[in-house]
């Protein structure tokens, strides 16, 4: 479990949604009695949305980690459009209903951060890595490894977070980010990783084990 955790069971991030949503549901209740049940369940929703639990970290130092809590949408070979590369992509898309921060899937340094506006297509879609607003970083292991992750707005997701930049370093498990209402994340690693997770497998973020570097 990481030391100092920051963001005790809610995420700084939701704060002002869960605030307000509960002053309006009191003040509904208040004055409108069993009508404010609707605001009751926003409330309740945002208080599940905003979750944010510290977790254990698994493996070793060659363990890249999930970046998010999801399900296991694509494992393919592709080109890393970021460092024009070969590599293996793994996409980890979110509901409205998963955890939305995002975590470091290794310990590294970032060596370059990449933000593109772009559309918001269903992030259940390939295509949602192509064409929708992202954000990408480069991190270099200490191994001299590269790996690239991607994090992508989606239909309903419209804000995209990343609190880290160019020199900074992360550590496994290191919240840097959050998006918020329903996303992807998509990591392009070294073609010769042993992967293992299967495609529509449910993953939690720092928890589970996407892959081991060679």
């Amino acid at each position: 479990m990481q030391p100092n955790y920051p963001h005790p069971l809610l995420a700084r991030e939701g704060w002002p949604f869960i605030g307000g949503s509960f002053v309006l549901a009191l003040l509904a209740s208040w004055l409108c009695g069993a009508w404010s049940a609707p605001l009751w369940l926003i409330f309740v929703f945002c208080v599940q949305f905003f979750r944010d639990p510290p977790r254990q970290i698994p493996g070793g130092d060659k363990s890249v980690l999930s970046p998010a809590d999801g399900r296991i949408v694509a494992i393919e070979p592709v080109r890393d459009p970021w460092l024009d590369r070969d590599a293996l992509k793994i996409s980890v898309f979110m509901n409205v209903f998963n955890v939305h921060s995002n975590r470091s899937p290794m310990d590294g340094d970032v060596v370059q951060r990449w933000y593109h506006p772009g559309k918001f297509v269903n992030a259940d879609l390939d295509k949602a890595s192509l064409e929708n607003e992202r954000n990408a970083l480069h991190v270099r292991t200490a191994g001299g490894q590269d790996i690239t992750c991607v994090q992508v707005a989606g239909l309903i997701a419209r804000r995209i977070l990343c609190y880290v930049e160019a020199g900074a370093k992360l550590t496994r498990g290191q919240r840097y980010g959050f998006i918020r209402f329903g996303s992807r994340v998509d990591l392009y690693l070294p073609t010769d990783v042993r992967v293992k997770v299967a495609i529509g497998e449910k993953v939690s973020a720092t928890s589970t084990i996407l892959a081991e570097l060679p």
